[in-house]
């Protein structure tokens, strides 16, 4: 697969890649946790609306076997490379991470026999750390800028690591898993993820909001449910002070929700088309609304859940009132234990 591939040589539902599709592995014996990832619950958050006007619909990727949506890209970046030949028996596989990514990749590289080294900065929370090396990654951690605060990733503490992910590449002859960059990002969702919210949903989601990190998410739900229907409204989530996306100045580098405003404009597959707006949470507003969908819910997520939350409540409250809108739970609350969400 190419890097220049549309939308229009995949279509949703295809089974490229995967010994057998996510949705179908219903009453069926699976051979590994790798074919547990996907085809994840979605559920209908009655408790956080019955004082609104429409319906919000969360998929819970956080019960994905890495406890993350990122399961679904590494493994798609893992068997996608094994099919071109870009990733030899036996062969090292490296990546930078928030420590979401970096377990997926462990858990696939684990079960296929691939030694995963997983870079990671000192600013994320420690769990992520942890969970990686039990499931058999190496994990070089490193350190921020001076400046930077523990838990509050800047983008200037994402060049450090990329920096030391390059060398390790190098140093290692390693594939890189580059998730910002390869097209097995997109696919996942685009496959997968997407004609999973409109099967499950029976078709009724008239938007759809994701926090943005590598983008991979947003842009292959938003390309399959607007190929289902383009009048779908697609919102991108960023930290407010952070909304680089959106065209604004960083005034907060600091924010608290791991996995994404890093001030990266880059983001190859974010297309113009997919996008209806962009909307900006506050550390508190994520941080009370992960909390509200604990109490009310019974769903432990963490901050960028609850940013995704606290976007889709303002979406209903504002231009899509009355509407179905539909979002991700993107990982557990318990890889964050340590930090101020849970305190």
């Amino acid at each position: 697969m190419t890097d220049n591939i549309t939308v229009r040589e995949i279509k949703p539902g295809a089974t490229i890649n995967y010994k057998r599709n996510f949705m179908s592995r219903e009453n069926h014996l699976i051979p590994s946790a790798i074919e547990a990832i996907g085809s994840t619950p979605l559920v209908e958050l009655g408790r956080i609306t019955q004082n609104l006007d429409g319906r919000l619909l969360a998929k819970l990727d956080y019960l994905n076997p890495g406890l993350s949506k990122k399961d679904r890209i590494a493994r798609q970046i893992i068997e996608d490379a094994e099919e071109a030949g870009a990733l030899k028996p036996g062969q090292a596989v490296v990546e930078l991470t928030s420590g979401n990514t970096g377990t997926g990749l462990a858990i696939v590289c684990g079960i296929k026999g691939y030694p995963f080294v997983a870079v990671m900065s000192k600013g994320n929370s420690i769990e992520r750390a942890r969970m990686m090396s039990a499931l058999g990654a190496e994990v070089i951690l490193v350190d921020q800028l001076p400046d930077s605060t523990a838990g509050q990733v800047s983008g200037g503490d994402l060049k450090l690591v990329e920096t030391r992910t390059l060398e390790l590449v190098k140093d290692r002859n390693a594939f890189r898993a580059d998730q910002f960059e390869l097209v097995a990002n997109f696919k996942a969702h685009y496959l997968h993820t997407g004609p999973e919210f409109i099967a499950q949903s029976a078709g009724i989601i008239q938007g759809f909001c994701d926090f943005a990190g590598t983008g991979g998410t947003f842009a292959g739900c938003a390309a399959a449910l607007k190929e289902h229907d383009p009048s779908i409204k697609c919102f991108i989530v960023e930290p407010k002070g952070a909304a680089v996306l959106a065209g604004k100045a960083v005034t907060n580098p600091g924010h608290r929700i791991q996995g994404g405003g890093y001030s990266r404009t880059d983001l190859r597959y974010l297309k113009p088309d997919y996008i209806d707006g962009f909307l900006e949470v506050s550390d508190e507003d994520a941080r009370n609304a992960a909390r509200q969908l604990a109490r009310q819910e019974g769903i432990f997520a963490g901050y960028s859940s609850g940013a995704n939350i606290a976007a889709a409540i303002g979406l209903l409250e504002g231009p899509l009132k009355g509407k179905v809108v539909a979002t991700m739970i993107n990982d557990s609350g318990l890889k964050y234990l340590s930090t101020d969400l849970w305190e």
